[in-house]
């Protein structure tokens, strides 16, 4: 018996989402037709389309729409093709709709041996008579009108999720908007340090950009006086500013103004309506006050002043603004603690020396500055996608027909869609009209509300992982929670969790070896960030060797634990520089220059000491000694 010629072969489309029955029909209807198969209704139709199948079978149970809705839109388009219903639906009734819907026949499940001779009687023309047909016509459209009402039910619902979605994406962009202009600032103040080394400059600078960037009424910086008494007006913004210097404007370091207090406390002090307190707050220089904030400018647990940024606004600065705002404080301290530190070094230092490490700083900060750079580089790009997204979105919704939404909330809540969107510029029909041309895919990728997502989560990862920056800065100047530690057991932990390679690290502790007196979570930071610098240093090195050894130091009162290493050791002329933020030999390798300063600054606070002694080919030695347990 010879084999037909299969481009011979009648087309039979069957839609149907499960796989196994698509797979039993195809077996058993592959060697009289070619079988075409949809997993999806709306894939069906589409594929109906495209290929003209000859007969077509449908599942009843189908997503999106009934194997019956199906039915009717493939009558339309295709009158003259049979449209056969393969059901395991046997409820009363289930027959004649799917007869009224323009089936020919109706198939029950599951599939048995005379499915065969069904499948060819109705191709070669057999009709299923329908009796009572206005009867049964009635109700398949009422079951029509019934999943209609559905629909639109899940329509509003689905216009009111993207009514609060769009607000939520809203404030996120305003959010991430002012965020961006806040690293911006703040990383500006930062690189201040590498370009004004006169200490006026860097403060008036800083006060002209914090009421540029964020339209602040007024922005001004004091200094606490050698005798700590006063906080002395060191840069004001405008005339207003000008005015208050020339008249060398000062406050008490006391509890009877926001300044004062804020060096005091070292906190931030906000007053959201000045209204209220006028004896407080009243400045003749600066009468459209209405809220205020001083920020604390600290540095290793010492106030050298604060920040006081002023609105004509009430209720002028959000929570995010105060942490922003409190994190940029905090680099300004730094700022201006490091330009203090220069300028003690041009005393001490030969010139030569000085020039070499504000080439450094310079250097590092650059880094730093182009970091941030990269790290923010893709916040511009995911909000342009997310617009562009949500306004094809809103065009889809400003196409809601209103004469067949019932429901008279969602009639307005489409409406004010449109009325919005015409007002920010919008052009909904030109959006929708070009929607209306592209392929589905391209389509269903525009509308795509986790593609939506994606950008966002990009646009947040990004800000979040250059805000971790701050770690660095301000991490050594939280509040110390002081205890007794023993530091062989908590090295010996860190090490442990390093994951570094078995006896890489050799480590030996005194028989008299106390207890030290210190902020644990501080400390382990120490010691994690001189262990991981050691390791990274001997990069290429045969056996590289770690060791640690710990001991009373020769002043009772402390503990001294050292931190070895065989690598190629650190050059003469940098030694002094790595202690400087954003200084860093790691190049492009991942390092921010903020380890061994933020090392410095926790032994310092701590009231320690640490230090360095290397030459070049002979490995290094950090020293760090450390308060002993009373």
């Amino acid at each position: 018996m010879s084999t037909p010629d299969p481009r011979r072969l009648p087309q039979l489309l069957y839609i149907e989402d499960s796989d196994e029955s698509r797979a039993l029909v195809r077996r058993l209807l592959s060697k009289k037709y070619i079988v075409l198969e949809a997993g999806d209704p709306l894939d069906g139709l589409q594929l109906a389309e495209e290929t003209q199948p000859d007969i077509i079978l449908l599942d009843h149970n189908l997503p999106h729409m009934t194997g019956s809705e199906a039915a009717t839109r493939l009558r339309k388009m295709l009158p003259n093709t049979p449209i056969v219903i393969v059901s395991a639906d046997l409820s009363n009734g289930a027959r004649e709709r799917a007869l009224a819907a323009g089936a020919v026949g109706f198939i029950s499940k599951p599939i048995d041996d005379d499915f065969e001779e069904l499948v060819d009687a109705y191709f070669k023309g057999r009709v299923e008579k329908l009796d009572d047909v206005e009867h049964h016509m009635q109700a398949y459209q009422e079951e029509l009108v019934q999943r209609l009402e559905d629909n639109i039910r899940q329509l509003s619902n689905t216009v009111e999720k993207n009514k609060y979605l769009l607000q939520q994406n809203e404030r996120m962009f305003s959010m991430l908007e002012r965020r961006h202009k806040l690293l911006e600032t703040a990383a500006r103040a930062g690189q201040m340090v590498t370009s004004i080394l006169d200490m006026d400059d860097l403060l008036k600078h800083t006060v002209n950009i914090i009421c540029s960037e964020f339209s602040f009424y007024y922005s001004g910086i004091f200094l606490v006086s050698e005798d700590q008494k006063w906080a002395v007006l060191r840069a004001g913004y405008a005339v207003a500013g000008r005015k208050m210097m020339a008249e060398k404007y000062r406050l008490p370091v006391d509890e009877n103004s926001m300044i004062g207090k804020s060096i005091l406390s070292q906190q931030a002090q906000i007053a959201s309506d000045v209204a209220g307190e006028e004896t407080r707050f009243k400045n003749p220089y600066l009468p459209d006050t209405r809220s205020e904030m001083a920020l604390p400018l600290i540095v290793d647990m010492h106030a050298l002043g604060a920040l006081t940024v002023q609105s004509d606004e009430t209720n002028a600065f959000t929570e995010e603004d105060i942490t922003s705002l409190q994190t940029m404080a905090d680099q300004i301290a730094i700022a201006l603690n490091n330009a203090q530190l220069m300028s003690k070094l041009e005393s001490a230092n030969s010139e030569i020396l000085r020039t070499k490490t504000f080439e450094a700083i310079a250097t590092a900060t650059g880094e730093a500055i182009h970091w941030v750079g990269n790290k923010a580089a893709p916040i511009p790009g995911s909000i342009k996608r997310v617009r562009e997204d949500l306004n094809y979105l809103l065009a889809l919704i400003g196409q809601l027909d209103g004469s067949v939404l019932k429901n008279g909330s969602v009639q307005a809540a489409v409406q004010t869609v449109r009325e919005e969107a015409e007002a920010k510029g919008i052009d909904l029909k030109k959006l929708f009209d070009e929607m209306s041309v592209m392929k589905p895919n391209r389509l269903q990728a525009l509308v795509s509300v986790e593609s939506l997502f994606e950008d966002l989560e990009i646009a947040e990862n990004s800000a979040e992982t250059i805000l971790s920056i701050k770690e660095g800065l301000i991490g050594p100047a939280r509040q110390r929670n002081n205890a007794a530690v023993s530091l062989s057991e908590m090295i010996s932990e860190t090490v442990a969790n390093m994951g570094l390679p078995d006896g890489v690290v050799e480590m030996d502790w005194s028989d008299d070896m106390p207890l030290a007196h210190v902020d644990a979570r501080q400390v382990e930071q120490v010691f994690n960030n001189l262990i991981k610098n050691a390791w990274e240093a001997m990069n290429g090195v045969p056996s590289p060797k770690i060791f640690i050894h710990g001991k009373r130091d020769d002043n009772p009162n402390f503990v001294l634990i050292t931190v070895n290493d065989n690598g190629p050791g650190i050059p003469k002329e940098i030694q002094e520089k790595i202690w400087v933020s954003f200084f860093t030999t790691k190049g492009g390798s991942g390092g921010t220059g903020l380890g061994l300063s933020a090392v410095m600054q926790i032994v310092d606070q701590h009231g320690g000491k640490i230090w360095l002694e290397s030459e070049v080919g002979n490995g290094a030695t950090f020293f760090v000694r450390l308060p002993v347990e009373k």
